[in-house]
């Protein structure tokens, strides 16, 4: 899917190691994305099973332009920053919160974790 003005930077590949990873996490790991069409906000949410995928539908990757997953320790920061790194995903690492991006402008620069 193309956005004027914006470059992809994951594919439904990508988002579903996030997804598969994050549901083996046996602690509660809140997230929220922002969609592109809309530029609606998600609430904070723990439940990646099925609420991550809409109705387990792969093409609802298609329009996230971040996820921002929230950590409240340093134990749980390090265990997300390690498994996005390790799948090389484009975003960064903020005070609280971990962004990984889908889209971000042509012409920005975005490091991965």
């Amino acid at each position: 899917m193309r956005f004027a003005g914006y470059q992809s930077l994951m594919n439904d590949t990508k988002w579903e190691e996030i997804w598969l990873a994050m549901i083996d996490i046996p602690e509660l790991i809140y997230w929220r994305t922002k969609d592109m069409e809309t530029n609606y906000i998600s609430d904070w949410d723990v439940e990646w099973f099925y609420h991550f995928k809409l109705d387990g539908n792969r093409d609802s990757y298609k329009t996230i332009e971040w996820l921002e997953i929230k950590f409240d320790s340093e134990e749980i920061k390090n265990k997300l920053v390690k498994i996005l790194k390790e799948m090389h995903t484009p975003g960064e690492v903020l005070s609280n919160t971990i962004k990984a991006y889908g889209y971000i402008k042509e012409g920005t620069f975005m490091d991965y974790i």
